[in-house]
């Protein structure tokens, strides 16, 4: 089964909806299995819980066959997203266009070429889907 997973903020901002009704939509499309991830920074220590990621989430999108909602604790945003990605496994990742902003940034660090789609595609094997807030 097709497994999609979605970065978002809590609470969710215009970027995250956005980006999550994106998600919603390909997951439908493909009858795949959804995962909805908020990372709380260590830094920030948050405390978000996955109860409240998913009511929040509901209360915008209603209920969502097969979504799983994960939070993940980390120091790097980009870093726990793409070990959460190589972890589900995940055919498809919708990010936000702000989001691929900073991974580009990030892989800019190490490689001279920080094409994100091309990095996740060779070493994750996902298609990244990405979304604009204003459409």
């Amino acid at each position: 089964m097709t497994r999609v997973v979605v970065p978002v903020r809590y609470p969710l901002s215009k970027h995250s909806r956005a980006t999550l009704d994106e998600a919603v939509r390909v997951a439908r499309e493909r009858d795949a299995e959804l995962t909805v991830l908020h990372v709380d920074l260590y830094q920030s220590n948050r405390g978000v819980t996955r109860t409240e990621l998913k009511r929040a989430v509901e209360a915008e999108f209603g209920p969502l066959v097969r979504a799983r909602y994960v939070v993940r604790r980390g120091f790097l945003v980009e870093e726990t997203i793409l070990e959460e990605v190589a972890a589900e496994e995940a055919d498809i990742v919708v990010i936000g266009s702000k989001q691929a902003s900073r991974w580009r940034r990030m892989l800019r660090r190490f490689l001279d070429d920080p094409d994100i789609d091309v990095f996740l595609r060779e070493k994750l094997d996902c298609t990244v889907i990405t979304v604009r807030a204003d459409g």
